[in-house]
């Protein structure tokens, strides 16, 4: 038995000891190498703050700890109840990840100003923006925007596609132009852009027995570094899950 295992094996017999009492289904979460993976993200951060993704912890005690830790600020949420729940349970600064049709939810966002000012929205159509506006009835209150753009990785003059299929904003005058909208547009407030870059930060560049894929891959996630520094900054607030947000 290597090293490894033999650890594996020690961590399983005394987790099983610490719940023979219990009956199962349960779930269990080891705090002390919770609060050293915690350090490591920190470490790798380089001083940048961490907003952690509430679909890979879905606890909110562990949410709450990693919150109280130095180097964490916010919340990357689900859904838009979910958004909404962490915001009344005391979270004041919730993204949402993903574009919403919730309308009820929605409604319930635009007429309470303290979810409003906690619940940032994620939009990359103008359409988003109208059902917003159609589901207030009678909520006035102003709704935090976040804009996500393309980041996938297009060779050849477009031909060829790398990275995830999130965004249909993709040039920076599709950017620029939503950007726009939502400044020119009552009751919405732009406050943030993000990008997923999954394909440079979700891709292991050094497969065993793959020397020459590991290149390929480790070439193609080199040329949107390159862009990044080019532009003269980084993200101001790196996410869990290898999105980065940028923040007014």
């Amino acid at each position: 038995m290597t090293a490894r295992a033999a650890d594996r094996a020690a961590d399983r017999a005394r987790y099983d000891r610490a719940t023979a009492h219990l009956d199962a289904p349960l779930a269990l979460v080891d705090l002390a190498a919770f609060d050293a993976n915690a350090d490591d993200l920190v470490r790798r951060a380089g001083g940048k703050p961490i907003r952690v993704a509430s679909k890979s912890v879905r606890c909110r005690a562990l949410l709450e700890r990693v919150l109280a830790r130095e180097g964490f600020a916010g919340i990357m949420s689900f859904t838009l109840a979910e958004s909404l729940w962490l915001a009344r349970s005391g979270f004041d600064d919730v993204l949402l990840a993903y574009p919403s049709a919730d309308r009820a939810g929605f409604a319930e966002l635009t007429a309470d100003p303290r979810l409003a000012a906690a619940v940032t929205v994620m939009v990359d159509d103008p359409a988003q923006l109208r059902l917003i506006d159609e589901a207030r009835a009678s909520g006035a209150e102003e709704v935090r925007v976040c804009l996500e753009l393309d980041t996938s990785f297009r060779p050849l003059g477009g031909k060829v596609r790398i990275g995830a299929l999130r965004s249909p904003l993709h040039s920076p005058a599709q950017v620029a132009a939503l950007a726009r909208a939502i400044t020119r547009r009552p009751g919405f407030r732009l406050v943030g852009v993000m990008a997923y870059e999954g394909h440079v930060a979700g891709v292991g560049d050094a497969v065993e027995g793959h020397a020459a894929r590991s290149r390929a891959i480790r070439l193609m996630q080199a040329r949107p570094a390159r862009s990044w520094q080019s532009a003269g900054r980084g993200p101001s607030t790196p996410c869990g899950r290898s999105r980065r947000t940028w923040s007014s």
